[in-house]
């Protein structure tokens, strides 16, 4: 009985060393996103401890503290500083979408991979630069979008590849809200949301970048052949400096996606309509998607499906960055956190804005 009690105790102690040697320290740069909650709230699990934050602004800091309950003791004012304290395997990016690179700049020589919040850069320019570094350092960057956790597209993109709606001919993705004032974000977000600078643009490349990702993943990672789009600004007093409505289309061989990037829609919204030549897909939210199968001239059947959440990793982008750090999981070129498909979203995003801006439809390099 001794010996086997003794045996248990050195296993649990095995098990234990083992979890924490696989346990990811992982850094924070900045905290003025609107989504830092998701990483601050974060209950304790064994594939990841927060052990560093860098924030030069020490009064927004010491708020999210008092709210989150982290020690100050972990708050830095550089990248530099917080990696020679604390030595991170990896850093999640909070700040605005310009600093993206720089977060980039100070982790790949030090072999430390990094997730970010979509998008992955503010132009193609800074894109190529992050995959040059990741790629000459050999890291992971991943890119995080809400809709990768929706068991609802991939249930839509299961269907597809079975062939239940037919060959794909159109896709309609709707992302948006009211607008980041509207909506009530911090000072702190809405400084640089609003800033063509630090955001890139307004919902053209808030909200344009989610209908690429998918559309990109949908495709296999295949670029489209043309990129049209135009803008609006309906919010003159609330977004001066941004465009705050944009309609972007992609041409493909045989397919078309209609992107619809708005800070007016009365109603947030993320969701996907995809049609076929025998009927159509609706991934209305998180949990709800609807088959519709062609019958006649205008009639149709119609089946709702109610979903879960995704299974893990797949329910937490933190659990993802994780596994694929600690090679549980790999993910294929053109998934929707891969650098390969968002290297293709920032081609896209970067031809809207020029297309936009001349008027013009502008041509891709396939």
């Amino acid at each position: 009985m001794i010996k086997y009690c003794i045996l248990i105790l050195i296993t649990l102690s095995t098990l234990f060393i083992h979890a924490q040697e696989n346990t990811l320290k992982l850094g924070v740069a900045g905290l003025t996103h609107g989504h830092v909650g998701w990483i601050l709230s974060r209950e304790s699990q064994s594939d990841m401890k927060m052990v560093g934050i860098v924030e030069p602004n020490k009064a927004l800091a010491n708020k999210l503290s008092k709210e989150f309950g982290f020690s100050m003791d972990i708050v830095f004012d550089t990248m530099d500083e917080m990696i020679k304290k604390v030595k991170p395997n990896a850093v999640a990016a909070f700040g605005d979408i310009k600093a993206h690179l720089s977060v980039v700049e100070a982790c790949a020589p030090k072999g430390i991979h990094v997730m970010v919040e979509k998008p992955l850069a503010t132009t193609l320019e800074d894109a190529q630069k992050i995959e040059a570094l990741a790629k000459k350092h050999k890291i992971h960057v991943l890119t995080n979008y809400e809709t990768s956790w929706y068991e609802t597209n991939v249930k839509a993109i299961n269907f597809l590849n079975e062939g239940t709606i037919g060959d794909l001919r159109k896709v309609i993705i709707r992302d948006g809200h009211k607008g980041p004032k509207k909506i009530g974000v911090s000072n702190e977000f809405l400084e640089w949301l609003t800033d063509p600078v630090l955001n890139g643009g307004g919902a053209i490349t808030d909200f344009g970048c989610y209908g690429a990702n998918l559309m990109t993943w949908i495709m296999k990672g295949k670029k489209p052949l043309t990129v049209t789009a135009v803008t609006q600004q309906l919010q003159s007093e609330n977004n001066p400096n941004v465009d705050d409505d944009a309609t972007i289309i992609l041409t493909y061989k045989n397919e078309m996606a209609i992107l619809e990037p708005s800070w007016n829609w009365p109603i947030g919204r993320k969701d996907m309509e995809l049609y076929g030549t025998k009927g159509a897909i609706y991934s209305d939210n998180p949990t709800q998607l609807r088959v519709r199968l062609s019958k006649g001239y205008s009639d149709y059947t119609e089946e709702t499906f109610l979903l879960q959440e995704r299974k893990e990793p797949f329910n937490d982008p933190f659990s993802v960055f994780a596994a694929v750090i600690n090679g549980k999981l790999q993910l294929e070129p053109y998934n929707v956190y891969a650098l390969e498909n968002n290297m293709v979203v920032m081609e896209i995003l970067q031809a809207a804005i020029n297309s936009s801006e001349t008027g013009s439809t502008i041509n891709l390099k396939n």
